[in-house]
């Protein structure tokens, strides 16, 4: 996550100065993630009791669109948080962005088994 509240995914590698501490990150392929529900939840899918949400749909775009660098530098000061997605983001980041779409084996591209893990 970044200052600016954006939610990115990239494969990321580090940024050292000449003391070997990291200074920033260099993004190569990095996209926006949002997360959008597609139902209201109701009152009883709100209550402590029920484990029920509503329905999340993923959308991924493409961050600095414009830019000509296939690996785009990152100051330190700009990332709040860095953690590693949920195993559903990650292969679909893996399928869609780094292999344009190309199936393998280690990816489901299942929209009912993404929206499945991220609502449990």
């Amino acid at each position: 996550m970044l200052k600016s509240g954006e939610d990115i995914i990239a494969d990321v590698q580090e940024m050292f100065n000449a003391d070997q501490q990291v200074i920033g990150y260099f993004l190569t392929k990095p996209v926006v993630v949002k997360l959008k529900t597609t139902g209201v939840p109701t009152e009883e899918e709100l209550s402590a009791s029920s484990h029920k949400t509503s329905d999340l749909s993923v959308s991924m775009y493409p961050w600095q669109p414009l830019a000509r660098e296939k690996s785009i530098p990152l100051s330190t000061d700009w990332v709040v948080s860095m953690v590693t997605p949920v195993e559903q983001i990650q292969e679909l980041y893996e399928k869609d962005v780094l292999n344009n779409g190309q199936e393998t084996d280690s990816t489901s591209d299942s929209d009912e088994q993404l929206k499945a893990g991220l609502t449990d």
